[in-house]
């Protein structure tokens, strides 16, 4: 597995580096948001680990022109930056997950596994455009329909929209999601709660298909439905 890490911190870059090399990961360093946005670019990559502030260019910035340009690499940001809205933007620029400054080394290891793993909701047998009143989701092309508007999705939320459309009026629990969409791995704080905001934003319009169960999880499907 090829991993481009982006960060000027090189007191972070080379204990990094060597723990992930290893491990087995063969690593690409970059120390500012120019030279990483090129080698992102023209690279062929597993994973991407950027930094949110870089010299420049942001993090923020270089995840946008990837997806910009269809380029589906999984991507985890780095970052000090830890509010909600925050990680809405993050996600909103095509993120797949968030690791705040200062963190474990071990837990990083755990997202690169998970965010290295297929996850189920886009294995070939459940690649089939799912189908929930007037919302259908194409997940191969990672691309929803809803009243005659065509909604781009990122990976993420292609996974977690194909697994609530899959269990439509259950109680899907904090724990269930992370087992589907992180592949058991707990995302770091907020992270879930901002990936669902941003589908909402997303796939809604005045009709909520989303329900939070506070405390517990969440529940997909319109009211009338229950």
């Amino acid at each position: 597995m090829h991993i481009l890490l982006v960060d000027d911190e090189v007191e972070l870059t080379e204990p990094l580096t060597r723990l992930l090399q290893r491990q087995g990961y063969k690593v690409d360093v970059a120390a500012d948001g120019k030279a990483g946005c090129e080698l992102a670019l023209n690279g062929d990559y597993d994973l991407l680990i950027l930094d949110w502030m870089l010299p420049g260019e942001s993090g923020l910035e270089i995840c946008r022109e990837l997806r910009s340009r269809h380029q589906t690499t999984p991507v985890l940001f780095l970052t000090a930056k830890d509010t909600l809205d925050d990680r809405v933007d993050g996600l909103d620029a095509g993120a797949d997950d968030y690791l705040v400054k200062p963190f474990e080394l071990r837990e990083l290891l755990a997202r690169v596994r998970a965010l290295l793993r297929r996850p189920s909701a886009l294995e070939p047998t459940a690649a089939a455009p799912i189908q929930y009143e007037d919302l259908t989701l194409d997940q191969v092309n990672q691309i929803a329909q809803r009243r005659q508007r065509t909604i781009e999705l990122s990976e993420k939320e292609t996974q977690l929209l194909a697994y609530l459309m899959q269990h439509p009026h259950q109680l899907l629990t904090h724990q269930q999601i992370y087992d589907a969409v992180w592949g058991g791995a707990k995302p770091s704080s907020n992270a879930l709660a901002a990936q669902m905001r941003l589908l909402r934003r997303k796939i809604e319009q005045g009709s909520a298909l989303i329900h939070t169960v506070y405390g517990k999880g969440y529940r997909f499907g319109s009211p009338s439905g229950e």
